[in-house]
């Protein structure tokens, strides 16, 4: 039967969030971003497994936060891209993962991520062939630019979903899948499986499972991970 590992790339620095310390490690509602998913997937006892993907130079990870922590290892692999970084973790974990195994990779700047979500999609993904993601159908109206900051195209937003994470495929399928496609530089493990010809599956995520990209974001996922109940 396949196991479901986790998988967290977390050697970005987040340049947008305009801070000296990697988005991850800010403080948020107590304890460090990256903490609150950690929590989270350590919880849920159909993870068998978690890895963290760091930086080699890493100086803000600290040991501490794995300090109540069973299933969670940390890896010293992260990539120049976050891609790279998926497919460094994926390759240091083929001596303990089937290749059948799913892995979920979740962005480690998404706070907001609690259990029935996690649960809906394993529960929707699980007997698929392919795989899926968490993801928003899209409730505002799209403009695209012109190089002048103008307004060039209204996008209908029929059919247009948000991705978010986790997103769940099988280990040798999403690492083949990243071996591939690297030079094209994915922006997420979706795209990779789609440039291999699969479709993936769309589950329902939340709102407060927005990904921390600015300062003001702090104020608004915190909000909402205390408004709305696991």
């Amino acid at each position: 039967m396949a196991r479901y590992h986790v998988l967290i790339p977390g050697a970005g620095h987040g340049a947008r969030m305009q801070s000296e310390t990697p988005k991850q490690y800010l403080m948020l509602s107590g304890k460090p971003i990256l903490q609150h998913a950690i929590d989270i997937f350590e919880a849920i006892e159909q993870i068998s497994s978690i890895t963290i993907v760091v930086a080699k130079d890493d100086a803000f990870w600290q040991p501490a936060l794995l300090s109540h922590c069973k299933k969670t290892r940390v890896v010293d692999c992260g990539g120049e891209t976050r891609a790279a970084s998926v497919l460094n973790g994926l390759q240091s974990m083929a001596d303990t993962v089937a290749a059948a195994d799913w892995v979920l990779v979740h962005d480690a700047a998404r706070p907001g991520i609690d259990q029935a979500m996690i649960t809906r999609l394993i529960n929707a993904i699980s007997a698929s062939e392919v795989g899926g993601l968490l993801a928003l159908p899209l409730a505002d109206t799209l403009k695209r630019a012109d190089e002048h900051g103008l307004v060039d195209e209204t996008i209908p937003r029929v059919k247009l979903w948000q991705a978010q994470t986790p997103q769940m495929f099988r280990h040798a399928e999403l690492q083949q899948a990243l071996s591939t496609h690297l030079h094209r530089q994915p922006t997420d493990e979706a795209q990779a499986m789609e440039w291999m010809g699969h479709q993936p599956k769309l589950v329902l995520g939340d709102l407060k499972n927005m990904k921390v990209t600015y300062p003001q974001d702090l104020t608004v996922v915190a909000a909402l991970m205390q408004a709305v109940p696991e």
